[in-house]
């Protein structure tokens, strides 16, 4: 960690964290409630990007309900997509698979082809240790835990064109895996009292200050100085508005959740026009070992609080929806089997979302065998038969024009599976 803020901070990159919690600190609040702030800086296109922690079940989240063998192996768990008094039932997409009902919030956007699914995804790495294998996804490499930088630090680094402090910022309690590395990245866990991290500062410590203007005058020539000059000059245009108390566009309403209010912050910023280009957000609570549930439980809460916070934030962008493309990821999937405590336990396979009007959606892209024992990796387990660097190198290349994916994913000559439009 120490390592990577030094390289983004030598780069002129600031890591923000926020110290408690309540309403937006003053400057940004003004700035984010204000009309579009007067910039040198061209409108670009942005990627926001959700890792869902802890490893969703994709079979749990987009269900091929035909098949026989998932309703066996899952008692308990399994959902089908008829229409009965026996409870909620599954939102048939095409005839094979449906959607969780807590995911209800995804269906008009995927039957409006701006929502597009990927089953089968997953690392070529079989490891089912969530700390190994998120490493391996946000650094890119699966097969190297050597590597310094992340893949979003890479794909920020291969734009080629000028940028502000702002262009990656996540909205976490410290900087992801994903945006290490030599180029400018913030992380900001609430935009309310922060403070900046200082480098070399032994202790970690947050530095209050009324102003970065004020903070940067006080400092007289080593610390802060090595940030960039640039860096406050930047957050200073965040304070020429007049105070207004944001209120999203739309009618959107963001679920009261970590994941919820990051977005509506990620929004805020970008609407601050100070040059975001890429965010970062994170869904936890995925780890459903126990008690997973069917319609109701721990697995349908989180189900809908990611699906109504995208959502939310998706209506509350209208203006920018086609500079906008939402992602979301997870480390691996569930078994096929549930297990003896109502859960699933690690697998290897999973489905991700993607978000935007260059999104070839509607379809539910991907290659599922059935699932019957002798299509299943080490006979437990969905296969993983579209590599995660094919979506994420895809979504990279059709948005933000990055076709080097032997920078993006050092080692890697995989094809494109047709996620995005033409």
């Amino acid at each position: 960690m120490s390592t990577s803020r030094r390289a983004f901070l030598k780069a002129g990159g600031l890591a923000l964290f926020g110290i408690g919690v309540g309403g937006v600190p003053t400057f940004m609040a003004r700035a984010a409630g204000s009309s579009k702030l007067l910039m040198p800086y061209k409108k670009r296109k942005i990627m926001v990007c959700i890792f869902q922690r802890g490893a969703m079940d994709g079979l749990m989240a987009v269900t091929p309900f035909t098949d026989q063998y998932l309703q066996n192996a899952r008692p308990t768990l399994f959902m089908s997509a008829a229409k009965n008094n026996a409870g909620p039932s599954l939102i048939d997409l095409d005839g094979r698979f449906g959607l969780h009902p807590s995911f209800k919030a995804f269906e008009s956007l995927f039957r409006e082809k701006r929502l597009g699914i990927v089953h089968g995804i997953g690392s070529p790495n079989n490891t089912r240790s969530h700390f190994d294998a998120q490493d391996y996804m946000e650094s890119g490499t699966p097969f190297n835990k050597g590597t310094a930088s992340g893949w979003l630090n890479r794909a920020v680094g291969l734009m080629g064109h000028d940028a502000t402090p702002f262009r990656a910022v996540s909205l976490t309690s410290s900087l992801p895996r994903s945006l290490y590395g030599d180029n400018p990245a913030i992380a900001i866990s609430n935009l309310n009292d922060f403070g900046i991290q200082l480098k070399g500062n032994p202790m970690s410590a947050n530095v209050a200050a009324k102003s970065f203007e004020d903070l940067y005058d006080q400092a007289s020539s080593s610390l802060l100085k090595e940030t960039g000059k640039e860096s406050f000059d930047a957050v200073k245009m965040l304070q020429k508005a007049s105070p207004k108390t944001y209120v999203p566009e739309n009618n959107a309403i963001y679920p009261n959740s970590d994941l919820g209010n990051a977005l509506k912050q990620i929004a805020q910023l970008i609407k601050m026009d100070v040059g975001v280009e890429v965010a970062f957000a994170e869904s936890g609570g995925w780890d459903t070992h126990f008690n997973q549930g069917r319609d109701t439980g721990v697995f349908a809460r989180n189900a809908a609080d990611l699906s109504n916070s995208i959502v939310a934030f998706w209506n509350d962008m209208n203006a920018y929806q086609d500079d906008l493309t939402v992602m979301t990821m997870t480390e691996f999937g569930r078994t096929v089997k549930q297990n003896g405590t109502g859960g699933t336990d690690h697998g290897r396979a999973s489905c991700n979302f993607i978000l935007g009007n260059d999104v070839n959606g509607g379809i539910v892209h991907g290659d599922l065998q059935p699932l019957a024992i002798e299509n299943l990796e080490d006979a437990r387990d969905l296969k993983v038969t579209t590599d995660f660097r094919m979506v994420f190198s895809e979504v990279a290349d059709k948005h933000l024009k990055i076709n080097d994916k032997g920078i993006l994913f050092p080692g890697w000559t995989g094809g494109k599976i047709g996620v995005m439009r033409a």
